[in-house]
């Protein structure tokens, strides 16, 4: 599922979904074999994604399968499990996932090996645009706006004239 990160000082937006995008990662390994992601209790109006982009095995790997799986709702509601990557420090130590999201709450494991593996990507937290979000950003440009008018009183700098050969003379 993808979402359109939409411009917040666009009028009408009210109704529309707003996204914040933060760095995430983790590390697995046999002492940390799962990390889990919940979304917001106190906030129902958040969601929150993660897109997975790149898995890769740490210093320290040994010569073994590691397999990473996340454990998530599907569209039915039901939670599911998922392998999405086979490491083997020999032969694929990387993948990458390209834009792969998930919506929380959702558990990566460590399924097999000993790793450590290090998943990263971003987490995507998507709200829904109210109108006093609008207006306070209606006052920001407002602000913008003023601080370019005083810009465009400064004259330009204009270029120095060059002389020619005879003057230099």
């Amino acid at each position: 599922m993808s979402f359109m990160d939409e411009e917040s000082s666009d009028v009408g937006l009210a109704g529309r979904t707003k996204m914040e995008s933060f760095l995430f990662s983790c590390e697995l390994s046999s002492k940390v074999p799962f990390y889990c992601i919940q979304g917001d209790e106190e906030d129902d109006d958040l969601e929150h994604f993660i897109e997975f982009r790149t898995i890769c095995l740490g210093e320290g790997a040994l010569e073994e399968n590691n397999v990473v799986e996340v454990t998530a709702m599907n569209h039915q509601g039901k939670t599911t499990s998922v392998p999405i990557a086979n490491l083997h420090i020999g032969c694929l130590p990387m993948v990458s996932l390209g834009e792969f999201e998930v919506k929380a709450p959702l558990t990566i494991r460590l399924k097999a090996g000993s790793g450590p593996v290090t998943i990263s990507g971003q987490h995507l937290i998507a709200s829904e645009v109210d109108e006093s979000d609008l207006e306070e950003e209606e006052d920001e440009d407002m602000e913008d706006d003023d601080d370019n008018t005083e810009e465009e009183d400064i004259s330009p700098i204009k270029p120095a004239k060059k002389k020619n050969k005879q003057q230099l003379q």
